[in-house]
């Protein structure tokens, strides 16, 4: 197994060069980000990364109704709660450090290229707890929140049942109000991440169900914490909750998916988080942070994928070029043209998305921290572009560790070398926290129009600075003009959609919206491209580089002119497809026979 799973000199570019991630009011500098990021990197390849494939290896096991995993998640999840790291992002005052989010999606990086199994545990509670803490009571707060963010209590979100995954209006777990203000619960829920496991003492449940007399849809759908065992007088009691099913899984096997049954002895405790029937609300405040996160951990994989194609090809000696003579000594296999085609791919996909989630993140912290009247237009930039982040490594991440597999011949079909595991780790991407075609309809049919197309705007505005930034490098214009001339198909595409969307109603708007989203995600990456692009030219410009950073810089000029010479202009046959009508609209579902 490669011992380098990702460039720390690429993510600390990437993080203070190109988004310029500390801001005001964080309490961080530079140098005390570096800090945070060694120390992370450090416990990664020490405590994570040797776990990598023994963890896929060996997968959980559901043992006497209690979910068995490696050994060593429970010593991993104590050091990430006694060092800090869980409740990194949370105030003082529950043991935090206030850790802006470019930093914290920076961390996570580090966790999930090292092991993506093994960095999902903690970050399922650190999303709990925050949702506990914005909306929950000061007695939800003391009981829950302290004991999660030491790493000794598991948090999930349990959202999904066998009947209702997508469409959550449908769901059925119940909630009958109980005299003392909790409420009895009910039901079934299924695909729950870390839903139940051995390395921590008990699992706390964030749930969605509807109130007995609850409005009908989403509009009745409320949020409890409900845990494993609940507090009872100090001590901890079983609170009816039961594994009945763990799934086997392509990929990511490193960390338990459960299906659980609630309330089957009748005894399942819920408590509820702020009011009733906006459970659906308070969901998606995790629910959005989740995607960046799903995006990222994508985004990870294919790193370190890359990395395993970039070892292997420079030490594996195969064939000549065409011009040797057949006595020339066989030369490493990175030297050969379709190699460094697919190398530059996957790094053309990893560092293009790890750029966009890290952006999200400048707008994230900028949606608090900027000036009253600039907030909500860095929300705006911030919902428009989430599920870009989430879809574009994902997707394009499932083709960039086909690659790496591709570098390898037929040693990367085995499980001699790791990335027949990172192209399973994969997978799962696409599907989870909202699949494809659900973000392709989100970004199309709310994020573009909401604010009467205010969000789309404002990117443009975005786009418009960083081809300005780079007119004074004549070696960019062209693909200055290639990015000006993306963004207008984009404009020209969307404003299209929007006439039929007009004419032929919304089930005609959204029939192409996946198609329309791989369309918005290539001229997307291409603007981080040529932003990365414009920073390396204005450090060549200076005095005085290292000849290390020569090196690394001229590689960033060399995959972002492979990016704007192979991947954006494919958004020309995206244009065409999507300006004509949707071939599915015509079809019907009785043509699929037989």
């Amino acid at each position: 197994m490669a011992d380098r799973f990702m460039s720390m000199r690429n993510l600390k570019f990437t993080l203070h060069e190109v988004i310029g991630a500390s801001p005001e009011g964080s309490g961080h500098t530079r140098k005390s980000m570096d800090m945070v990021l060694d120390a992370a990197f450090d416990f990664a390849k020490k405590a994570l990364h040797p776990l990598y494939e023994e963890m896929d290896r060996h997968p959980p096991e559901l043992i006497d109704g209690t979910v068995s995993v490696h050994k060593e998640m429970r010593s991993i999840l104590t050091t990430l709660g006694k060092d800090g790291w869980i409740s990194a992002i949370f105030p003082e005052e529950w043991g935090g450090d206030n850790m802006p989010p470019s930093l914290l999606h920076a961390v996570c990086f580090i966790f999930a290229s090292a092991n993506y199994s093994a960095s999902v545990y903690s970050g399922l509670t650190m999303g709990a707890a925050n949702l506990i803490l914005t909306f929950g009571s000061d007695e939800l707060k003391r009981t829950f929140v302290p004991t999660m963010l030491e790493g000794k209590w598991q948090g999930t979100m349990a959202l999904t049942e066998p009947e209702a995954g997508t469409s959550l209006g449908d769901l059925t777990t119940a909630a009958a109000p109980q005299e003392d203000g909790t409420y009895r619960i009910t039901g079934e829920k299924i695909f729950i991440s870390a839903g139940d496991h051995d390395a921590v003492d008990n699992v706390v449940h964030l749930l969605l169900a509807r109130i007995e007399g609850a409005p009908a849809g989403v509009k009745g759908i409320s949020l409890f914490v409900v845990p494993k065992l609940r507090p009872n007088d100090g001590a901890l009691r079983p609170n009816d909750v039961t594994v009945t099913q763990i799934f086997h899984k392509m990929g990511y096997r490193g960390a338990p998916i459960t299906a659980l049954s609630f309330g089957e002895k009748g005894d399942c405790t819920g408590y509820l988080v702020g009011e009733a029937n906006r459970g659906l609300s308070y969901m998606f405040h995790m629910m959005n942070d989740a995607r960046l996160e799903v995006g990222m951990g994508a985004t990870a994989i294919a790193t370190a994928a890359y990395h395993a194609a970039l070892d292997y090809t420079r030490n594996r000696r195969q064939g000549r070029r065409l011009t040797d003579g057949s006595g020339a000594p066989p030369i490493p296999i990175i030297e050969h043209q379709d190699v460094k085609r697919m190398l530059l791919f996957q790094r053309a996909v990893s560092e293009g998305a790890l750029s966009l989630i890290l952006q999200c993140s400048r707008y994230e912290a900028l949606s608090h921290t900027a000036p009253d009247e600039e907030k909500a237009d860095y929300h705006l930039l911030l919902e428009l572009l989430t599920p870009v982040a989430k879809t574009f490594p994902a997707e394009m991440g499932i083709l960039s560790t086909s690659a790496s597999i591709q570098c390898f011949g037929g040693y990367g079909y085995c499980e001699d070398f790791p990335v027949e595991q990172h192209f399973r780790d994969m997978r799962i991407h696409a599907i989870h926290e909202g699949t494809t075609g659900i973000q392709g309809m989100d970004l199309l049919g709310r994020k573009v129009v909401m604010k009467n197309g205010k969000a789309l705007l404002l990117l443009s505005r975005e786009i418009d600075k960083t081809i300005k930034r780079v007119q004074d490098y004549p070696a960019l214009q062209a693909m200055a003009q290639a990015l000006s001339e993306a963004k207008e198909t984009l404009s020209t595409t969307t404003m299209t959609l929007g006439g039929v969307a007009k004419e032929k109603g919304p089930e005609a708007f959204l029939a192409n919206a996946t198609l329309y989203l791989e369309l918005f995600g290539h001229v997307t990456i291409a603007w981080q491209w040529l932003l990365q692009m414009g920073v390396v030219s204005e450090k060549l410009a200076g005095q005085n580089v290292r000849k290390a950073d020569l090196a690394f810089y001229n590689g960033k000029l060399d995959v972002g002119r492979y990016y704007f010479g192979y991947e954006l202009p494919k958004i020309g046959a995206l244009s065409i497809a999507l300006a004509q009508p949707a071939l599915t609209l015509e079809i019907e579902a009785a043509c699929f026979t037989d």
